[in-house]
């Protein structure tokens, strides 16, 4: 019987996961989702090849000691109301959403039995994960599309609506491998956001109600502009280049963990840092 008090549980992941070797972040997600007694479902709305893609992964958690892994694989919204993936998800402790393209995801899911499912049993403590596209989604706001290796614009990104799950912020992936930072500002400065996390590769942010702990080999850039003194949204063109002033940029690795709450990072020694970087 689940309890009241569940823990919210999410594992964001920033694509290109380690899924050969000791296998860290997909390891600690089957972890949190019961170890040896793990029933995992893998959503491939994001991916054409979700056959492929979705038995990549069954492999993987069954190596990892899962005790069940399958696919749910749902190519129209028709599909999003089968009776047999809603029983399965009824089953799951853990829900995985595969990388691809996040658009298809909220394009076939969003407002559909299988979402309200998915987000009652997120209410009840089962773990979501999602890597790539399916950390794109995380949000109730999304980037769709835009730019990379760019200075922020408003024409950088296009934004759209997500699924929800950490409702309030921004989320960037494959972040310092493809040079992200201008889009993720860009995109905070276009939503009603105050926090945006850009992950890298290989990397994890794991959300336990209101506090992330960072998992893997690479970094989450964090950038605050809830204290921002300026930005020029309402005085330039789509095509200008954006200016913000006074917002906080944090760069956390492994180890390192960020209070959702009170918006500081928490040191590998459990103190609070008060000292940040600002964005001028």
């Amino acid at each position: 019987m689940v309890q009241s008090n569940a823990k919210r549980q999410l594992v964001i992941i920033g694509g290109a996961e380690d899924k050969e070797g000791d296998s860290q972040i997909l390891r600690d997600f089957v972890r949190r989702a019961g170890g040896t007694k793990a029933y995992i479902v893998i959503m491939t709305a994001a991916t054409e090849l979700p056959r492929e893609v979705g038995e990549n992964y069954i492999r993987v958690f069954e190596r990892l000691g899962a005790e069940n892994a399958r696919i749910i694989d749902t190519e129209t919204r028709e599909d999003a109301s089968s009776s047999t993936a809603l029983e399965a998800i009824n089953k799951a402790t853990g829900i995985f959403f595969t990388g691809g393209d996040q658009a298809r995801i909220t394009s076939i899911l969003k407002d559909t039995e299988i979402d309200r499912a998915i987000h009652q049993r997120f209410s009840e403590g089962v773990v979501v994960a999602g890597t790539s596209a399916g950390a794109a989604v995380m949000p109730d706001v999304m980037i769709v599309e835009g730019d990379s290796e760019t200075h922020p614009r408003i024409e950088t990104v296009e934004m759209g609506p997500g699924l929800g799950f950490l409702p309030g912020v921004v989320i960037d992936q494959h972040f310092s491998q493809r040079g992200r930072l201008g889009r993720l500002i860009s995109a905070l400065i276009l939503q009603p956001a105050v926090l945006g996390f850009g992950i890298d590769e290989n990397t994890a942010m794991v959300v336990t109600d209101n506090q992330i702990e960072i998992i893997g080999e690479g970094a989450v850039t964090i950038v605050d502009e809830s204290e921002a003194t300026y930005n020029n949204m309402d005085e330039i063109l789509k095509d200008e280049s954006l200016a913000i002033c006074g917002a906080k940029l944090h760069i956390l690795p492994h180890g390192f963990k960020f209070d959702l709450k009170t918006r500081q990072p928490i040191l590998n020694n459990g103190s609070v840092a008060n000292v940040s970087v600002a964005v001028a």
